[in-house]
C-alpha cells in the first residue's frame, strides 16, 4: 500500500512540476517534441476543418511548426487568426488579393502570424545579440529571394555554446538549427494567450 502511495505521490509531483514550468518552456519543449514526427515539407493549400483545423500530419511547413507547438498548449491559432481578420481584415497583409479572411490558410502564412503576433504578443525589437533571444521566442526571417520563414527558440544551445537553437521546417521537415541569425531577422516575438 505504501508503494503505492509513494508512486502516486511522485506522478502527482510530477505533474504540478510539468504544470508550473512557465509557458516559455513549455513552448520550447512541445517544438522539440515535434522533431520527433517525420514531416515532409508541402506548401500544398488544404481545406481544413474550423476550430483545431490541421493539414495532414505527415506534411507541414514553417507556420505549421508553430500551429502545432501552440495548438498542443491548448492555443488554436487557426481560430486566433481568423477571429482577428474576420473583426480587423484591413489590418493584414494584401498579398493574396483576398477580399475575405479563409480559415483554411490564413493562420498559415508568415506576414499574418507577424501581424497577429504584434498585435497580441509582445514585440521584442530584433538584435544581432545572442543573448536578447531565449527559448518560447517566435522568430519571423526573410529569406532569399523575399521568402518569409518563422520558427521557435527553444532550450538547446549551439555546439559553441552562444545562442539557442531554432525549430523550424524550412525544407526538411520539422527540425532543430542553429540557424538564428543566418538570414534577416524581420520580427521577434513573444506570445502566450
Amino acid at each position: 500500500m505504501k508503494t503505492k502511495f509513494f508512486v502516486l505521490l511522485i506522478f502527482s509531483f510530477s505533474l504540478l512540476a510539468k504544470s508550473q514550468k512557465p509557458f516559455a518552456l513549455q513552448l520550447s519543449d512541445t517544438a522539440l517534441e515535434l522533431t520527433k514526427d517525420k514531416v515532409n515539407y508541402d506548401p500544398t493549400y488544404f481545406v481544413l476543418k474550423y476550430p483545431n483545423g490541421d493539414i495532414p500530419t505527415d506534411k507541414g511547413v514553417c507556420t505549421d511548426v508553430v500551429i502545432r507547438a501552440y495548438r498542443k498548449l491548448g492555443i488554436d491559432l487557426q481560430k486566433e487568426v481568423h477571429e482577428d481578420m474576420a473583426k480587423n481584415f484591413s489590418k493584414y497583409p494584401k498579398y493574396w488579393g483576398l477580399k475575405k479572411p479563409d480559415t483554411n490558410i490564413d493562420h498559415r502564412r508568415v506576414p499574418n502570424l507577424r501581424t497577429f503576433f504584434s498585435r497580441y504578443g509582445k514585440v521584442i525589437p530584433p538584435t544581432l545579440n545572442a543573448e536578447d533571444y531565449v527559448p518560447g521566442d517566435i522568430i519571423t526571417w526573410v529569406l532569399p529571394k523575399n521568402l518569409t520563414h518563422i520558427g521557435i527558440v527553444i532550450n538547446k544551445k549551439s555546439a559553441d555554446g552562444k545562442r539557442f537553437l531554432v525549430v523550424h521546417n524550412i525544407g526538411n521537415g520539422q527540425e532543430i538549427s542553429d540557424c538564428l541569425f543566418d538570414f534577416t531577422i524581420t520580427g521577434h516575438y513573444q506570445y502566450q494567450k
